[in-house]
């Protein structure tokens, strides 16, 4: 069964950017949800594993591969879906995928089409081979993007930011697939969405600033602060008056109405009501007290 490990790893850039700092994490088969923020690290720590760019310091080992070393070992064993991936508007699903399976090595016409057709079955686009990618829409070229991660039975896959601009239809479509492909690799879904990661992953870190600052199983990171959260409403004009007394975790607006959802052992009194711990819950808790956001619903 493979593993990924990371040791120690380390990425200043030229500008003095300091993008990750001792980042050590290990992640088993399945899914694996980063959450950070957006210029937290993110998008560095998933294209240093996928060999597209260089650690200053550090280790990656994929089972017995040395991934900051043997880069073409490693391409041969991994899949990925960058935030952004190009194609051409009046090149078709399978002329794309094509392309992609001759850039991995499979050269035997043949044997091309044959992956090309099973990739396009197992994310449900057979039936649109034909059609130019320009007709596509943002959840089928995502799905075809993983088909692409998915050439030549990869044993890591890492997906970024997969979901952003998705509609909710297609999201769940492709949180299904996600799943599915979970069950047999490992996957990282890196991402700024709270939900993507509460609804697939059993095991997650949260980064920010280049740093982990929570790694462990999403369903404890949960409970642990059951019990612990406290909402209530306030006027706007109160809201830096509650920030110097209390934890907030996030404030949102509801039906023109203010909340704060607020972290402390027992209740803090008055129109406080205990409301039940989400993931969003515990980002926030790790982000530290000076990362409140705010939420519209």
């Amino acid at each position: 069964m493979s593993t990924l490990s990371i040791q120690h790893l380390s990425k200043t850039y030229t500008n003095g950017v300091r993008a990750l700092t001792e980042v050590s994490l290990e992640i088993p088969r399945g899914l694996f949800g980063l959450l950070g923020p957006n210029g937290a690290g993110k998008s560095t720590l998933m294209r240093t594993i996928a060999t597209l760019q260089e650690a200053d310091s550090g280790r990656i080992s994929l089972e017995d591969c040395d991934v900051l070393k043997e880069t073409l070992k490693v391409k041969e064993r991994l899949g990925y879906l960058p935030q952004e991936f190009g194609f051409h508007p009046r090149e078709t699903a399978v002329g794309f995928l094509n392309h992609f399976c001759i850039l991995k090595g499979i050269l035997d016409k043949k044997m091309r089409q044959a992956e090309v057709e099973r990739l396009l079955q197992r994310v449900n686009l057979w039936a649109a081979r034909k059609r130019r990618l320009a007709t596509f829409s943002g959840g089928m070229r995502q799905r075809l993007g993983i088909a692409q991660a998915l050439i030549g039975h990869p044993e890591l896959i890492i997906v970024d930011e997969p979901t952003a601009g998705l509609d909710p239809e297609e999201r769940v479509r492709f949180h299904n697939l996600l799943s599915e492909i979970g069950e047999q690799v490992v996957v990282i879904l890196s991402t700024h969405i709270v939900d993507d990661v509460s609804d697939l992953c059993p095991r997650m870190a949260i980064i920010h600033q280049g740093r982990i600052v929570f790694t462990g199983e999403t369903g404890e990171a949960i409970a642990s602060m059951q019990g612990k959260v406290w909402e209530r409403p306030i006027e706007k004009a109160d809201l830096e008056t509650c920030r110097s007394q209390y934890h907030i975790l996030s404030t949102r607006l509801f039906a023109g109405r203010h909340f704060i959802r607020v972290f402390r052992d027992c209740s803090p009194g008055g129109p406080f009501t205990p409301v039940e711990a989400k993931l969003e819950d515990v980002y926030f808790m790790h982000l530290g007290r000076g990362h409140v956001a705010a939420v519209s619903a």
